[in-house]
């Protein structure tokens, strides 16, 4: 067994983590030599009790780590430590990095320059776009967008970057063989297929708990140069990750929302709080270029000037905005005759302009 593979098998083994095992390799010199060591030799070490020493030293009747090597060879997975020269560099200096990360798909150097969107898993219209558009601007700019795969924005997040052809980085709460959600697997085969990487600490069959989504969100903050919330409310992991973030001295961004509405209440509460209020990726890559990042990156022109529309249009176009709209309400805002709304609806779809919701809903592109 060599040092990689004793750093596999310590993370698979439960109730170890990242910082006892530190502890460990600085009082005996490596992972090797810790699977070898006495239970007495052991429990020298600060927070090593008899109960952790037993099970380090039984080790081979916890797991199997020969099946899990096969098994992630067999997916394709490579597994990484801090000793390989991929893992990334700003895990390193975190205060827990994981002990290892299992890669389905590859990292590339440029994915240290990167930016984490997160959101609520239950989100609106607003949300949704805010996510796609932020996220396609990013990542057309060259940086590599973060976030966790979970349904929502997150699943948004990830959609923006590949509709971009930019890269992304999916980091789950559960081992790979496990994917949560299982919906998402089709978006994280994706990812995986040439534009990023799905990532993970935990061992192939690990399945996801309430442990696991907290453990995650520090990977999501950590990896980043800052973190991007678009919607959420107060109590959520977004808000976990996002003061993560504060902890770690990252830039934390918040896209504002309306103020009687609880899904944008986490994020109002962050702008609140002191994180830079952001209307479009401007505002965050003009921000990213004033810190010394060594980053080189592209602001996006001003977005074009809206397609020639007439007096009509205009005024339809004056009832929407990113909020969904009934069409009740613009016929009543506008004051035009219902045909002519509908009319005029049809043409501002057709120079997507407008989107139509179901339900005879009407927002803004």
């Amino acid at each position: 067994m060599n040092s990689h593979e004793a750093t596999i098998a310590l993370n698979m083994l439960p109730k170890i983590g990242p910082i006892r095992v530190r502890r460990l390799i600085e009082r005996l010199g490596s992972a090797e030599v810790i699977l070898k060591s006495s239970e007495s030799q052991l429990t020298k070490t600060n927070g090593i009790g008899p109960e952790t020493a037993r099970l380090i030293c039984q080790w081979e009747q916890h797991i199997d780590l020969n099946k899990e090597l096969e098994e992630a060879k067999a997916r394709g997975i490579s597994i990484i430590t801090q000793e390989d020269s991929d893992y990334p560099e700003s895990l390193r200096h975190m205060y827990d990095p994981p002990l290892a990360l299992y890669v389905w798909g590859e990292l590339i150097d440029s994915d240290k320059h990167a930016i984490s969107i997160v959101g609520s898993r239950r989100t609106t219209h607003y949300g949704q776009q805010a996510a796609l558009g932020f996220s396609r601007a990013l990542a057309r700019s060259g940086l590599s967008i973060i976030s966790g795969l979970a349904r929502g924005i997150d699943s948004f997040a990830h959609r923006g970057a590949l509709d971009a052809k930019g890269r992304t980085i999916a980091v789950i709460g559960s081992g790979l063989a496990q994917l949560y959600p299982p919906e998402n697997f089709k978006l994280a085969e994706e990812i995986a297929n040439g534009n990023g990487a799905v990532i993970s600490e935990f061992p192939l069959q690990h399945r996801p708990d309430k442990k696991t989504f907290p453990m995650r969100n520090r990977i999501v903050a950590a990896w980043s140069s800052g973190v991007l919330v678009v919607e959420c409310p107060k109590w959520s992991g977004s808000m976990i990750t996002a003061n993560l973030g504060i902890e770690m001295g990252k830039s934390v961004y918040a896209v504002p929302g309306p103020i009687d509405r609880a899904t944008s209440a986490g994020c109002n509460q962050l702008i609140r709080d002191g994180a830079s209020l952001v209307s479009c990726a401007n505002d965050i890559l003009e921000d990213l270029e004033s810190l010394p990042l060594n980053l080189e990156l592209e602001v996006q022109p001003a977005a074009s000037p809206l397609k020639e529309i007439d007096a009509t249009e205009q005024c339809v176009l004056d009832t929407l905005s990113k909020e969904e709209t009934l069409i009740d309400h613009i016929v009543s805002d506008s004051q035009l005759p219902v045909a002519v709304v509908m009319s005029t609806l049809l043409k501002l779809e057709m120079k997507r302009l407008i989107r139509q919701l179901p339900g005879a809903r009407y927002v803004l592109r």
